[in-house]
């Protein structure tokens, strides 16, 4: 009996650890020494193809990338149910979509749900997985060649093909940046192929080209070519070592790239661009050669959106004619002004042997905005859905027409917890995927909106007031009354007065947030409250409707006066008065080119947008602000237009020139009025107290407007 069990504990031990150096620690036995190696996928006279029944068929990738995140959770916390993957994926397919593409490595919950997907389906989804670094090493390791950072590069990469193959398992937080959980679903039939890397820190490449200058690399599947760089090289051994490890282990090879973007393209611009963007590293993935034992093949792929970076757009007609991708004329828009982007993808065909894959593009439908496309209009921010829609279809045509074989646009669903150059300062970076920033560009790229509210909001400006009651009063008269709701995403404001007249009157609606500044009286409209007052809201019809700020609360002067105004505003003479009557626009800086050199335009954020806000209205429009009914005003402010740092929390910018920027404050309540210009009277305000959330947040999912404009291009095409 002794020996029995000392047997069975053994034969114990022994599969306990079997299963843990197969799953966990990567160690396998080639139990099919002599099997063929088989390509799933390969790049052939130009284009990628995949195998099937009855040999080998061209395939477009037209594919849309998907986040890893969903409202109230973070870049890596990844969505736990399959039900949602499965939802998404339908609509993917609905739309045209053929493929999803990813980032890294997902939680289990996605592999199960996309291989329970394409059991037994006619047209499958097809995946391309995705390998990224984290921002703690993009972020601050400069060494690409280090231990640490080749280590971790190369160990995503291993994962990714084990996990596609269903033969992993990765405890919670054992790898930064990647999912978790038992991945035992082999999808690989469904996956075309890989985009190894990420947007490569320009300063990452350069270093290392310069320290490494003279590195090679010759290994059994890629190599380097003569004139190769030292990243290259380095690129070149970890496909390499990816190529052979999928061969030898799981007997297929599939298409591969290296992500790139203009940050890093192959190109050297004129010496005025290079300084202008600070180019300074330089990947040309034609240095990567293959051996004769890549049966599949590379292709490049590259991270191209209309607005940013513009390099083409700052090319004289002659400097033009170096470019050798044809005339000028070739590249107008309908609006007489140049497609650069059109231009720039066909220079990408024309330098590469090897097919290219636009592996990002896309355009947000955010109210906020942080670049402007000044020759075909797709910005960058303030676009509605429509506009949305509309750009991404001119943007697919031009990828096609460059000949491109394959895209994926960015992004699936909208993701509340990324920050864009506009807001990443202005608010609190541990809080943000807990609330939803209209003026956040990055959160506004997906063709499926994240709504706040659950199933719907808790107000849309459409001129219909049914959803307000007496519970969301604050102050009443006889002439009227102001009510006030908020959500994760908006300040909303109501307005009853029987007395206003829509396009005669003039309503003014004054805020009080921090009581460190602000006036009890604004000289450029000639109204006083009985209050200091931080912003004023003007409502004068249609097209001359804003919202301002007391000049001491503007935060563009606060953070950016040099650019904007020339003038150092932290210096005593060009220090606001906190009392100072004067009331500003609220404005972005935005640059363009003025034909010799960059300078610095404002646009005015502040401006509100008539519409009706309300999906279901055949006159809905994304970026509507306010909307007016009989006797009626509804209002809806992005949360950081009245300069909150967190409204989860109730926090607020705090007096700038207490701290020489910004700097939280707790908020216990703000103070709202309204009254008629017509009326020449001092407003009253009134207390309201705005409610606090934590980790628990409230939303809804909805296809947008241009989710269905893509869908008419892809099912008709």
């Amino acid at each position: 009996m002794k020996k029995f069990i000392i047997i069975t504990i053994s034969v114990i031990l022994l599969a306990v650890f079997a299963d843990f150096m197969y799953w966990r620690g990567g160690i396998w036995v080639d139990l099919r020494p002599f099997a063929e190696v088989t390509a799933e996928s390969r790049v052939h006279d130009g284009k990628i193809q995949r195998r099937t029944e009855d040999g080998w068929e061209d395939f477009e990738i037209r594919g849309v990338n998907l986040g890893s995140s969903e409202p109230g959770a973070w870049a890596i916390d990844f969505p736990t149910d399959e039900e949602t993957y499965l939802r998404w994926f339908e609509q993917m397919s609905e739309m045209g979509a053929n493929t999803v593409r990813i980032y890294t490595v997902m939680s289990d919950t996605f592999y199960n749900a996309f291989y329970t997907y394409n059991q037994d389906r006619e047209e499958p989804l097809y995946l391309i997985q995705g390998v990224a670094l984290d921002d703690n090493f993009m972020g601050s390791r400069h060494d690409a060649f280090s231990e640490e950072f080749y280590d971790a590069f190369y160990e995503h990469c291993e994962i990714a093909v084990d996990v596609i193959h269903g033969a992993k398992k990765i405890s919670e937080k054992q790898i930064s940046g990647i999912g978790y959980g038992t991945y035992s679903k082999d999808i690989s039939a469904w996956t075309i192929g890989y985009i190894f890397g990420t947007d490569w820190n320009a300063m990452t490449v350069a270093y290392a080209d310069d320290i490494y200058e003279g590195y090679s690399y010759q290994g059994e599947y890629l190599y380097s070519a003569e004139d190769a760089s030292a990243f290259e090289a380095l690129l070149a051994s970890v496909g390499d070592g990816i190529l052979s490890y999928e061969s030898e282990r799981y007997k297929e090879q599939r298409v591969f790239a290296f992500t790139n973007s203009l940050a890093t393209d192959p190109f050297l611009y004129t010496d005025f661009v290079n300084e202008l963007f600070a180019k300074c590293a330089f990947i040309d993935v034609e240095h990567i050669l293959s051996t004769d034992k890549v049966l599949s093949g590379q292709f490049a792929s590259y991270h191209v959106y209309p607005y940013y970076p513009d390099y083409l757009n700052y090319y004289s007609a002659a400097e033009w004619e170096l470019l050798d991708i044809g005339e000028q004329s070739l590249y107008l828009a309908e609006n007489g002004k140049f497609n650069t982007y059109k231009a720039y993808l066909q220079l990408l065909n024309k330098h590469h042997s090897l097919p290219v894959v636009i592996a990002e593009y896309g355009l947000p439908s955010s109210r906020g905005i942080a670049q402007e496309d000044l020759n075909t209009g797709r910005d960058q921010g303030y676009l509605s859905e429509k506009e949305q829609g509309e750009a991404i279809v001119a943007c697919y045509e031009d990828i096609k027409d460059a000949g491109c074989i394959g895209s994926c646009v960015s992004s699936w669903q909208d993701e509340w917890y990324r920050s864009s150059r506009s807001s990443a300062a202005t608010s609190n970076p541990l809080r943000t995927a807990f609330w939803s920033d209209a003026q956040a560009p990055e959160q506004s790229m997906g063709l499926l909106a994240m709504e706040a509210g659950e199933g719907e909001c808790v107000c849309y400006p459409d001129g219909d007031i049914s959803e307000w009651t007496e519970d969301d009063i604050v102050s009443q008269n006889k002439k009227g009354s102001i009510s006030v709701k908020t959500d994760e995403k908006y300040f909303y404001i109501m307005i009853e007065n029987k007395d206003f007249v829509f396009d005669e009157d003039v309503l003014y609606i004054p805020i009080d947030t921090t009581q460190k500044s602000g006036s009890n009286y604004c000289e450029n409209y000639d109204v006083k409250f009985d209050r200091a007052a931080d912003f004023l809201i003007v409502i004068d019809g249609e097209n001359n409707s804003r919202i301002v700020v007391q000049e001491r609360y503007e935060v563009l002067r606060a953070t950016d006066a040099q650019r904007a105004y020339g003038f150092d505003t932290y210096t005593v003479d060009n220090i606001p008065e906190k009392d100072s009557p004067l009331f500003k626009k609220i404005q972005v800086l935005l640059r363009k080119w003025n034909g010799e050199e960059e300078e610095y335009y404002f646009f005015e954020t502040g401006k509100l947008t008539y519409g009706n806000a309300n999906p279901e209205s055949t006159e809905f429009s994304s970026l509507a602000d306010f909307c007016h009914g009989e006797g009626t005003i509804e209002i809806r402010l992005p949360w950081s237009i009245l300069n909150f740092y967190d409204p989860t929390l109730r926090m607020i910018h705090n007096d700038y020139y207490e701290h020489y920027g910004i700097k939280e404050l707790a908020l216990d309540k703000l103070y709202i009025g309204f009254g008629l210009g017509k009326d020449r009277a001092r407003i009253d305000l009134l207390p309201f107290r705005p409610k606090t959330w934590t980790d628990d947040v409230t939303y809804h999912e909805r296809l947008k407007e241009s989710y269905y404009i893509l869908q008419d291009a892809w099912t008709e095409d």
